[in-house]
């Protein structure tokens, strides 16, 4: 997604090279994928899985149940934190997310946009100026939390300011895999008005942000398939038991959001979980993929 005006824009800003045929010049797409991406290409999660997301509420519950241990977690440093919704949802899905940060001493700060309904004209382009702005405004690196599509924004913004960007969390976040290996991409299509099939756009999604990039996912992800949301050149993996749709008010995603946010800027170190949590988190470094 582009960061400089909008996702239309990103393939004249970072696309891949064209190549030119041996004989006649004339120009040639860009391999869809690799060999091994191919035979090994995740598939959209099962039904099953999809009526799992009705646990959601469930997590809901057990974050409020577990606020006071959340308040054991990491205090933060003040800098801003901006907090952006998944498809289709707007700023009201992430208040918990937002006031749970802002408990921990951060500036938790809404998207703004209204509802998520993708790349629409102006969106990533508001969306950098307004880190700008933050950045500016605080005196701050700002730390960026995607949750789901708001994930791409949210890589795809520290690629546009690598300078002004502490950190990118994301939480289920398909930036990596076939682009249908998701149960909403016919939502993306009907409500974005865009096409999935796009292979440069989606090598410029795959490549990682410049900055310490943390991927909260779950096997147990009934909207997006896992394996789409592997950092697999840099960056770091942490998995969680968790719906899609009710990660963003996940117990244990909190606590991997407090950890990585309360990471020192000059001294970031990778994720570790030790007692009890050991069972219910688990860390996949991006070369062990």
């Amino acid at each position: 997604m582009p960061m400089a005006t909008n996702l239309d824009s990103i393939k004249t800003r970072r696309s891949t090279p064209t190549r030119k045929t041996a004989s006649h010049g004339k120009t040639a797409a860009p391999p869809e994928t690799t060999p091994h991406r191919e035979a090994s290409a995740p598939k959209a999660p099962s039904a099953l899985l999809m009526m799992l997301e009705a646990r959601a509420p469930w997590e809901f519950a057990s974050t409020l149940a577990a606020w006071p241990l959340l308040q054991t977690t990491p205090r933060g440093d003040g800098h801003p934190v901006l907090v952006l919704p998944g498809l289709a949802a707007n700023d009201l899905s992430t208040v918990m997310l937002r006031n749970f940060l802002s408990s921990r001493g951060y500036i938790a700060c809404p998207w703004n946009y209204g509802f998520n309904f993708g790349p629409r004209y102006g969106v990533l382009a508001g969306c950098v100026e307004h880190v700008r702005e933050l950045s500016e405004r605080h005196g701050q690196k700002v730390s960026l939390v995607g949750w789901s599509l708001g994930g791409i924004y949210a890589r795809e913004i520290a690629k546009a300011l690598p300078d002004q960007v502490r950190g990118v969390i994301t939480l289920g976040t398909p930036f990596d895999g076939p682009p249908r290996a998701t149960n909403a991409w016919r939502l993306y299509e009907l409500v974005s008005g865009q096409k999935v099939e796009d292979h440069e756009l989606r090598e410029q999604i795959r490549s990682a942000p410049p900055v310490p990039t943390t991927s909260i996912y779950s096997r147990s992800d009934g909207v997006v398939a896992w394996q789409c949301s592997i950092n697999r050149d840099r960056g770091e993996n942490i998995e969680v038991l968790a719906s899609h749709t009710g990660m963003g008010m996940n117990p244990l995603a909190f606590y991997v959001i407090a950890d990585r946010l309360s990471q020192e800027l000059d001294a970031w170190k990778p994720f570790e979980v030790t007692g009890a949590l050991r069972h219910l988190i688990k860390v996949r470094q991006a070369e062990s993929v």
